[in-house]
């Protein structure tokens, strides 16, 4: 099955998200699927935290065409990247780079060869110009080295991974999500060496030192209690039960967390 997604900034009000599917369905027979249009517009970082969630749970093969790009129409490149399972299109702003390290084994080639875009390129709308018709060729079976060079020289975006040691876990905050829920890079498997759930926890995040009970879910907390749990995409998360934890601590991106298991 061939599969395109689109992940973008554009809202669903003016069309833009449409003309880049009509554009795919005038190439490729290729199923196509909305990751998101409402990423905050120009939030490069949260439209990466995004594709590196959805990604993984698409068939090995999948071309995901993501366009978060507040620098359209200036020498920014356009690239392409492949990984053990899946291809990755967009510009050179980092917003691929977290999901590439998650599906590992990578190559990024910039996107050059003119054959495989539209004959009219706006200086707006590469999205539609350039990605998508190169996604789609790409689903047609065009070779890899066809769109392009490899380059080494890449603007990286890593979220990292926390770290573990002793009786601490360290990591810092990558996403907070609409319900102001906080979410770290430290992994459900580097917590599960050393907690176990219904236990009090000290964290230290920001400024701040909390106890906080670690649950399974939301639902095991008290309304408006506050607690730690493995969130959906295996990652420690920091929330309150019908609540916002980020408002309530004034947290934000790449602030530090530690957490005590003793």
């Amino acid at each position: 099955m061939k599969i395109i997604t689109f992940l973008s900034d554009f809202g669903t009000k003016d069309g833009y998200a449409a003309q880049m599917k009509g554009v795919a369905l005038s190439i490729t027979d290729a199923r196509l699927i909305d990751i998101t249009h409402e990423v905050t517009p120009q939030n490069i970082r949260e439209g990466a935290f995004i594709l590196r969630s959805v990604a993984p749970h698409f068939p090995t093969g999948t071309v995901h065409v993501a366009v978060v790009d507040p620098d359209v129409g200036t020498e920014r490149r356009g690239i392409l990247i492949t990984t053990s399972r899946h291809i990755l299109i967009g510009p050179d702003n980092g917003l691929l780079m977290p999901a590439a390290h998650f599906l590992g084994n990578f190559i990024v080639y910039e996107i050059s060869n003119e054959k495989y875009m539209l004959d009219s390129i706006s200086s707006t709308f590469h999205g539609r110009d350039i990605f998508t018709p190169v996604a789609s060729h790409i689903t047609n079976g065009v070779p890899f080295k066809e769109i392009g060079n490899r380059i080494d020289d890449f603007v990286d975006l890593d979220f990292g991974q926390g770290e573990i040691r002793e009786n601490a876990a360290t990591g810092k905050v990558i996403h907070i999500d609409r319900f102001g829920n906080i979410i770290t890079n430290i992994t459900g498997e580097t917590l599960s060496k050393g907690l176990a759930y219904n236990k009090n926890i000290m964290v230290f995040i920001g400024e701040k030192c909390i106890e906080i009970p670690f649950v399974k879910s939301y639902g095991f907390a008290k309304k408006r209690e506050m607690l730690v749990t493995i969130g959906s995409s295996n990652l420690l998360e920091i929330g309150i039960n019908q609540g916002n934890a980020a408002k309530k601590l004034s947290i934000k991106e790449d602030d530090k967390v530690e957490i005590l298991f003793a």
